[in-house]
């Protein structure tokens, strides 16, 4: 169970202000700011700090927060296991972005299905913000998710490195064929949605050339990954993809992958966890089982 000094402190985080985070735990303000010393004396440092007029975190209030989300977060998933220890001990409760959960995941999870018939399993399909979120909440156990994270903030491992590149439709009418990401700058970019995983590698992608988002054309923004590649199908743009969202496509010649001399591209998906979780060997099982093969 939480303490109820580390739930204040959250609040304050969640907030950043000392009355907001009474209101929401019912407390006078003075009684939070007393737990908040409270912590201060018994780690022996400052949590938060004061700059021009705003609250901020310490270095040591950041760990402080990383670690008590994690208690939080095992906490709420202790007590679900506790409660479901005579039913099925292998439910699932994840999240997956959506090119994993479109063609990385099913066929694992269908063999994890035919081993535990009897478990019920939940697969959020997010973004990788979003799922973060969630699992920061504890809605969510673990993830697997495109992208950057906060890796003070989650445990990892490497769920499959894939390939990762510029593509178009097959009989896009380029006036002359792309050789750099520069020449493309004259095009529509399809990118999904802020948060993405997939969205955040583009942006960084680009940065190493100094070109950003805004310098292309236009932009189309997408959330869902099927609507994206269909856009592109018919011609709409370009779009920069894992392999594994376009190889059907590309052997059915409807989708080509564009040969840019400034893009070779080969990003990670990773399975995460709260960093220094209770249940990081059951994650590790899990993560074993989940994998895909020949990965």
């Amino acid at each position: 169970m939480l303490d109820f000094r580390l739930e204040s402190f959250l609040a304050v985080c969640r907030h950043m202000n000392y009355t907001r985070a009474a209101e929401e735990l019912n407390l006078t303000q003075p009684a939070v700011s007393q737990h908040i010393r409270w912590l201060e004396e018994r780690y022996g440092t400052t949590l938060f700090r004061y700059t021009n007029r705003r609250l901020s975190l310490t270095k040591a209030g950041e760990l402080l927060r990383s670690a008590a989300i994690t208690i939080q977060h095992d906490d709420r998933h202790l007590m679900e296991q506790m409660q479901q220890v005579a039913l099925s001990p292998h439910d699932l409760k994840f999240g997956v972005t959506p090119t994993i959960g479109m063609y990385l995941i099913p066929k694992p999870l269908s063999q994890y299905h035919a081993m535990f018939p009897d478990a019920n399993i939940t697969m959020q399909v997010d973004n990788t913000q979003a799922l973060c979120q969630a699992l920061d909440v504890g809605k969510l156990d673990f993830a697997i998710v495109e992208g950057y994270v906060h890796k003070s903030d989650y445990d990892s491992m490497l769920y499959q490195s894939q390939p990762y590149f510029a593509v178009c439709a097959a009989h896009y009418p380029f006036a002359k064929e792309p050789t750099k990401i520069a020449h493309l700058l004259g095009e529509t970019l399809l990118v999904r949605e802020q948060g993405s995983g997939n969205r955040e590698i583009v942006r960084r992608s680009l940065s190493r050339s100094n070109i950003a988002l805004t310098d292309f054309r236009s932009l189309m923004e997408i959330s869902d990954m099927n609507v994206l590649k269909e856009m592109l199908k018919l011609g709409c743009g370009v779009a920069f993809l894992y392999e594994a969202a376009v190889q059907e496509d590309i052997k059915a010649g409807k989708i080509r992958k564009l040969h840019l001399e400034d893009v070779q591209e080969q990003y990670e998906m990773t399975f995460i966890w709260r960093r220094g979780s209770l249940f990081a060997q059951q994650y590790q099982q899990l993560y074993a089982l989940l994998k895909p093969m020949g990965c």
